[in-house]
């Protein structure tokens, strides 16, 4: 991918959408990107916390694993997404550890860097509090989904945020493990099958790792009416 492409998604990124354009420039100027392939780790539960990561290309999976040795899958993120902000910037450890689920690239931006910057540039301080505050709206949207979603919602939900589009039709990439979405939206892979064959009715229609949405609009009602109605079409 051209560098000027990976700054487009770097700068339109949680993490960077608020901060002052010229900051920006700084930023991405003294970050470089890597790669990883398929089941590597980017970083492990416990290591020390020194970078935000930004998904240029591909698929990354946060998880934790129990004390009885189960893993439970926090996220998955791919390109526009970042992560790993709360913990970077107390310079804690990372509570969760990070791997690539296909061939990706990544941004780690520096915490240091943007802390320095900070002392500089005071407006640096709203602008990360802004990309916080967004975060914490995608959590408790998170929550949202699974009390007040069925099944099939959450799928649809997760497949709007993928969409590049608001209006019309588009094709959206998913991991190559359905079992990661599965985890990711509080469901069975069993169940997560049934909601992909529920959405064949609002025109998404799934091969293999893709999704194609004939309609973005009509998934997003179909996301957002009442549960109990989504229920009553989903028998």
């Amino acid at each position: 991918m051209h560098p000027n492409e990976d700054w487009r998604i770097a700068k339109e990124s949680v993490l960077l959408a608020s901060v002052p354009e010229d900051l920006v420039e700084t930023i991405l100027s003294h970050t470089e990107t890597r790669s990883f392939d398929r089941g590597t780790t980017i970083f492990l539960q416990g290591e020390p916390a020194d970078s935000v990561y930004i998904v240029l290309e591909g698929w990354v999976k946060l998880f934790r694993i129990s004390q009885n040795g189960a893993e439970a899958v926090v996220g998955v993120f791919t390109k526009g997404r970042s992560f790993g902000e709360a913990a970077a910037f107390r310079n804690d450890v990372y509570p969760v550890a990070a791997e690539a689920v296909t061939d990706c690239r990544v941004m780690p931006v520096r915490a240091g860097l943007i802390l320095g910057l900070m002392k500089s540039r005071p407006e640096l301080c709203t602008a990360i509090l802004a990309s916080t505050f967004k975060h914490l709206h995608a959590l408790v949207s998170q929550v949202e989904q699974l009390k007040a979603h069925t099944g099939a919602q959450r799928v649809a939900e997760f497949l709007l945020e993928l969409c590049p589009i608001t209006e019309g039709a588009c094709a959206v990439t998913l991991p190559y493990d359905k079992v990661l979405i599965a985890g990711r939206l509080g469901m069975k892979p069993e169940s997560l099958s049934r909601s992909f064959a529920r959405l064949k009715e609002v025109g998404v229609k799934i091969s293999q790792n893709h999704a194609m949405v004939s309609n973005v609009e009509a998934l997003r009602h179909y996301a957002e009416e009442d549960r109990a109605m989504a229920w009553s079409r989903a028998q």
